[in-house]
């Protein structure tokens, strides 16, 4: 198989998000839209990935500096086949080229590899949408292969009536979608170079035009909006649940579980509702966690309970422990086994031996507390 690059287009203004943030920077699950797309990115070990920015000046490049990607200004935008074309002076030939859009998180890596499975030439990722509107069709010949795609704005009425849409994500090969893209012409409605109208120049050069259509139709779905925002969250969170459901965890409901982040569960743990999950959180067998609590980057040991409206922040937290309600741990915090820690009591930076108690209206800060010490309220 050759070598893979990947470009994410992340230009976009976000216009209709009424924010002064860029579009790809509004956070999907606790992290960013475009992070959700370098992750996915990662998991197909391409050999150099290329993101293009534009609104918002350096935001997008400085909040991604930890990923080894490369960031390439579209000054102006003109396009979504001129922001592809921005990228290509950094990607070799004798590969293969994917582009992707950072304001599309959900995508799969599933999809992605069956995409490169598809076969040589160019493969299109498609899906059959009950209500079209907004999209690229993709117009096929008699035979049922692909002729062209046709943005909506300049589709003819009999064109509009066709279900198959473009979703903007494509493999190319390299050398050819060089080829490609040196010909776009801006001749439509917008004035603008189509990425799409590649497809008319590969039909006509005979190169093989392969589609493929993603397992789920949410993989797809753009966030242009606050409201599409909000619905690709849920989204998110239900698949979530599911996988934990899967694994053996009870939820009081699933629809009322926030994962922001990465939450590992051993056996036979119990989350009620209104519990929020950020960053990495490992709950150990037999765990439970109350309604409203807040757990965030920290690990509970086997057998811990902690009661309902507790926030637990980059601690560790031994088994058997008792937490709440109420009860707040701030980072730097480590329980030992068996620590009963009641409502209303606030531990910062401290570690509290096996057995001890703080049981309510307290304060911890920068201490060390031994074995079996039962602390009263100040």
């Amino acid at each position: 198989m050759d070598p893979l690059n990947i470009v994410i287009l992340a230009a976009g203004k976000g216009t209709r998000m009424y924010s002064e943030k860029p579009k790809v920077l509004h956070a999907l699950a606790g992290k960013p839209l475009v992070q959700h797309v370098l992750d996915c990115a990662a998991a197909l070990q391409p050999q150099q990935v290329c993101v293009v920015y534009g609104h918002g000046g350096e935001a997008v490049p400085e909040a991604m500096r930890s990923y080894s990607a490369t960031f390439v200004i579209q000054e102006p935008q003109l396009g979504t086949g001129h922001a592809v074309q921005q990228a290509m002076p950094h990607l070799a030939d004798g590969s293969r080229t994917l582009v992707l859009y950072g304001d599309v998180p959900l995508i799969q890596h599933s999809t992605l590899h069956q995409m490169q499975q598809a076969g040589d030439g160019l493969v299109l990722l498609t899906v059959n949408l009950d209500n079209p509107a907004g999209y690229g069709r993709i117009v096929r010949n008699a035979r049922g292969d692909v002729h062209s795609i046709v943005e909506e704005k300049d589709a003819t009425p009999e064109q509009r009536e066709i279900r198959e849409v473009n979703t903007g994500i494509l493999l190319a090969p390299t050398n050819k979608l060089r080829e490609w893209l040196a010909n776009l012409r801006n001749n439509n409605v917008q004035g603008e170079y189509y990425l799409t109208d590649i497809v008319g120049m590969a039909v006509q050069q005979g190169v093989a035009v392969h589609t493929v259509q993603p397992a789920h139709e949410w993989e797809i779905h753009g966030i242009n909006s606050k409201a599409q925002l909000a619905v690709l969250e849920r989204v998110w969170q239900q698949v979530e649940a599911a996988r934990l459901l899967a694994q053996g965890v009870t939820l009081a409901d699933p629809a009322r579980i926030d994962v922001r982040g990465k939450l590992g569960c051993g056996r036979d743990v119990w989350i009620d509702v209104g519990c929020i999950f950020e960053g990495d959180v490992q709950l150990g067998d037999n765990v439970r966690v109350g309604a409203y609590s807040v757990l965030k980057n920290s690990t509970i040991a086997a057998g811990t309970a902690i009661a309902p409206y507790s926030h637990i922040d980059s601690s560790e937290v031994g088994a058997n422990c008792q937490i709440g309600p109420y009860a707040r741990l701030r980072p730097g915090t480590k329980l030992h086994d068996e620590v009963h820690v009641g409502n209303f009591v606030e531990i910062k930076n401290s570690e509290i031996a096996q057995a001890s108690k703080a049981n309510h209206l307290s304060y911890i800060g920068d201490s060390t507390v031994g074995r079996r010490v039962n602390r009263s309220e100040e």
